[in-house]
This record gives C-alpha cells, structure tokens and sequence, in this order.
C-alpha cells in the first residue's frame, strides 16, 4: 500500500513539473513576441521621423506683407519660420524709392551690395525645402536676399522664391536669383498678394509636390 501511494505521488509530482515547465515557456514566448512587436514599432517611428520633409519659410519684410505671407505658407505647410533681419533695420527714409540717395536705393542699384545680417538659422543643414521670401525693390529680390542666399549651403534643398508687391511680377527677381545662384535648385516661385486667401496659398503648395 505504501509502495502505491509513492507511486502516485511520484506520478503527481512528474504532472506537476511538467505544467510548470510548459506554462512558463508561453510566458517566455508571451514576452519574446511583445519584444520584437515593441522593436518593430520602434524601427517605424524612426522610418517615418526619416521620411518627414523638413520645411523652412525664410524670408525678409519691413511693412509686415511679406510676413503674412510667410505666416499662411507656414500655416499650409507646417514648417519653421526663419525672420531674416538686416544688422541695421531699415527705416521709413531708407525706403523712400524716388529718392536715388536713400539706402535702399543705393543698395538695389549696386549689384555687389550685401547688407549684413543678424542672427543665424540653427540646423539649417536638417532642412529639405526652404521657402525665400521678400519684397520686390525696384523689381528686384532686396540685397539682403543676396546676403542670406550666401550664408548657408543649399546643396540638396529645393528652394522656392515668393514675394510681395504692389503690382510687380516675380519673374524678373528669380531670373536674377537663378542667374546669381544657377548651382541651386529653383522651383516655380509665385507672387502673392496683399489679399491673398489661406486657399490660394494651400493650392499653390498642392501644386509644388513638395511633401
């Protein structure tokens, strides 16, 4: 009889283990699965960090249309503002275009001027699309555009002019920046009112294929 009762004891016990041993190694596949699934996720949230397009809307303006023009691209893109600010801000009397003795006039009638500028774009090199925006001075991108178009290295970036006017056209500043900076690669660039609507803006970005 206890002969018997050992037997099922042992027989009890080998059961015993047996699921023990069993249940854990689930348990271990359990986690080894949630690891890898965790791994995986990770591998894809750094993919599309990588794939994300990087947009920066530079540009330089005095009486503040400019500005909201760089706001609504912003605003339809998701990208970084970027202010470009001259060292020496220019007045209402350096703006007075029928005067040839004013600054602005000087500088826009000396092609070699390059008006200091103030502050720098940090990480520039992250950027992959960089909108340039300004003013049209005598039908022509200000100096201070030169000067910005000089400060960073623009290999691999898509650049797109934008400007504001009273009623000038575009196209006779990007032909002088394209011809100033052939090297780089130019989109179409557009002219955008003093009335310009969010939806005007957002086709025009539709339009570029830039994301």
């Amino acid at each position: 009889m206890k002969k018997l009762s050992k037997i099922i004891v042992l027989i009890f016990s080998s059961l015993l283990i047996f699921c023990l041993s069993a249940c854990a190694s689930e348990n271990s596949a359990d986690n080894n699965s949630s690891q890898s699934a965790q791994q995986t996720a990770s591998v894809q949230d750094t993919t599309a960090d990588k794939s994300h397009t990087k947009i920066l809307i530079a540009y330089f303006s005095c009486t503040g249309n400019t500005e909201n023009a760089a706001k609504q691209i912003a605003s339809a893109t998701g990208g970084d503002l970027y202010a470009i600010q001259p060292a020496q801000p220019y007045t209402a009397d350096d703006l007075r275009y029928n005067d040839d003795t004013t600054r602005a006039t000087k500088e826009q009638h000396d092609t070699s001027a390059r008006p200091a500028i103030s502050g720098t774009v940090d990480n520039f090199q992250q950027y992959d699309v960089v909108f340039v925006g300004y003013p049209i001075w005598w039908d022509q991108a200000p100096r201070v555009i030169n000067t910005f178009m000089e400060s960073y290295d623009f290999s691999g970036k898509k650049i797109i002019p934008f400007c504001t006017s009273g009623g000038s056209n575009i196209t006779n500043s990007v032909n002088q920046l394209k011809s100033t900076y052939s090297d780089i690669n130019w989109l179409d660039g557009k002219r955008l009112g003093g009335g310009v609507s969010a939806d005007e803006v957002a086709s025009w970005i539709d339009s570029l294929n830039i994301k």
